[in-house]
């Protein structure tokens, strides 16, 4: 049996979220067989309406692995000073080769007769989103300028996108003024246009009945002027 008589190992040796509210956050471990057994593992936490642990347990075979996904999930309000005292447990124990994966007996990890189970507490750790696990003074005092003048640059962009907004704004005013100014020039055109139509379309009417009293004239006087016929 290897890694100091363990059935199992772990990696890493404590289960690391990278923090942000509203959102999830995964960790990952990796569960090392060290022995030719069949070896059975079971997770449990102090919090478990807080971490999502896929699988729980299962059965890893000799001298194989299983990776674990643990997820935290999202939360609504910072823990005090990011500290988390939460705490995870991982079992393990021999069983026969033919124990079924995914229908593990429930006594498998009872603590009864000669049966050995393991035990390995995991503690956890909360991390900002970006933060390195082992900075030093210099590399945090870089950090804290870079993040300085990523703060100015953004307040500098600000400040330009409210003065191109500004502009759009002017901008956009002095069309529709000069759009209006247009549609009133368009309208009075319209309306020259409509009276002058309407004076052609008078002295057409004229004219034409005119020629039509003319025509009715004649047409008069040459019936009164014809000799009655005998």
């Amino acid at each position: 049996m290897g890694a100091g008589g363990q059935l199992i190992s772990v990696h890493p040796e404590e289960l690391t979220f990278e923090f942000e509210l509203e959102k999830p956050s995964y960790c990952n471990l990796k569960v090392v067989n060290n022995t030719e057994h069949h070896v059975a593992f079971k997770v449990k936490t102090t919090s478990p309406r807080k971490y999502f642990v896929r699988p729980n347990t299962s059965v890893v075979q000799p001298w194989d692995s299983c990776t674990i996904t643990v997820t935290l999930q999202a939360q609504k309000e910072y823990p005090p000073d990011m500290q988390c005292k939460d705490k995870f447990l991982l079992q393990s124990t021999k069983v026969p080769p033919s124990t079924d994966i995914d229908e593990i007996p429930q006594d498998t990890f009872n603590k009864d007769g000669d049966k050995v189970i393991e035990e390995r507490k995991l503690r956890v750790v909360y991390t900002a989103p970006g933060q390195s696990g082992q900075g030093n003074s210099e590399g945090d005092s870089g950090l804290t300028s870079s993040r300085s003048f990523r703060n100015s640059m953004l307040k500098n962009s600000s400040a330009e996108e409210i003065q191109m907004a500004q502009r759009l704004k002017e901008e956009r005013d002095t069309t529709i003024q000069q759009n209006k100014h247009l549609q009133r020039e368009l309208e009075m055109l319209k309306r020259r246009k409509s009276r002058k139509g309407d004076a052609g379309f008078s002295l057409t009417f004229a004219a034409f009945a005119g020629l039509i009293g003319l025509m009715v004239g004649y047409i008069l006087n040459f019936a009164l002027s014809s000799p009655p016929a005998e």
